[in-house]
Formats: C-alpha cells, structure tokens, sequence
C-alpha cells in the first residue's frame, strides 16, 4: 500500500464517509490542532519520568484518535466517539494528582523539570485545540463531549506538569508580577 494518494492535490481532502471539503476548512482546522496535541503528548511522554503518567499520555492519546475520528466523520454522534467518562476519567486522575502536590499560591510558569515543561507545552497545544473546536461549533455540528474533554485535558496537562515537578524534586516556578513603579 502506498502512503500517498495525490487525491489531495487539488486542495480537498476526505471525511470518514468519503465527502471532501477544502484543507482549510474549519472541520480540517480543528482536526489538524487535535493531531497537534497528539504529536505534543508523544513528544511529552519521552520526558516524563514517571511510567503512570506515561500510561495516562497513552491513554489520552487514543482518546484523542477517537475525537479525531468523531471530527472527520461530521455527525453529531459517532460510535467512537469521546464519552461523558472519558472526561470523568481526567477529572479524577486530576483529583488524585491534586492530593499529592502543594496548595498552589501563586501562577506558575512552564518550567522546572524537562517533563513538566513538555506537558506544559502540549497543555498549551490542547487550548488551541479546543478554540479550533469551539470555532468549529459555531458553524457546524461537533461533539459536546470533545470540547469538555479539551478543556479538561489542559486542566490535567497543567496538574501533570506540576505533579512531573514534583517527582523530579524541583520546585513550580512560580510567576511573580512586577513592581508598581515609583
């Protein structure tokens, strides 16, 4: 089998039951940002030191194929699409994080250990995401489950950032605002 099939040259591509819309369309746009947090999330699970959280970016990575999917089909409903306890699932693994890690006082900034910083990265990778989707849904049908898993993943992104600090033993950075000036 070949990869290429130049049915793209004209500037179409396909949906999951063969209609063809423009490469920059809006449905493209959003599935093109959800394949972005994927490919950030693969790159984050090699700096990440901790073997559950490398299952969990695993995990989520296959739930994001399935709203891709759910995106490149255009029905309202798809059979493989995101469910109400995908979105349950990264609440409670957030809570549990959430239980092991110091109150946060302050904003904290991307940085710290190498994994904290990729996952903050693909954190900020997921929020795009999730404005191509809500800029999607202002026009066409998307999954309302997708954009809760979105928004929801960052949050989780965000908390695994500080929990990969954590297990390096390095402090958040925490961001400190100017002085008013004199």
């Amino acid at each position: 089998m070949r990869i290429y099939t130049r049915t793209g040259d004209d500037g179409l591509t396909g949906l999951i039951g063969g209609k063809r819309v423009r490469k920059h369309s809006l449905r493209i746009a959003a599935l093109g940002a959800v394949d972005e947090v994927n490919a950030a999330l693969g790159a984050a699970s090699l700096s990440v030191e901790d073997a559950r959280t490398k299952r969990l970016i695993h995990e989520i990575q296959c739930r994001l194929f399935d709203l891709g999917a759910h995106i490149a089909s255009g029905e309202k409903e798809h059979e493989n699409g995101l469910r109400a306890s995908d979105v349950n699932a990264l609440e409670h693994s957030i809570d549990e994080m959430t239980e092991k890690l110091p109150e946060l006082r302050a904003f904290i900034l991307p940085g710290g250990s190498p994994g904290s910083v990729a996952l903050h990265t693909a954190r900020t990778v997921a929020r795009k995401a999730e404005r191509a989707l809500v800029e999607l849904s202002e026009s066409e049908s998307v999954p309302a489950t997708g954009l809760a898993y979105l928004n929801r993943l960052s949050d989780w992104l965000f908390t695994a950032a500080r929990t990969a600090n954590a297990i390096s033993n390095v402090s958040d950075v925490e961001w400190h605002p100017r002085a008013p000036s004199d």
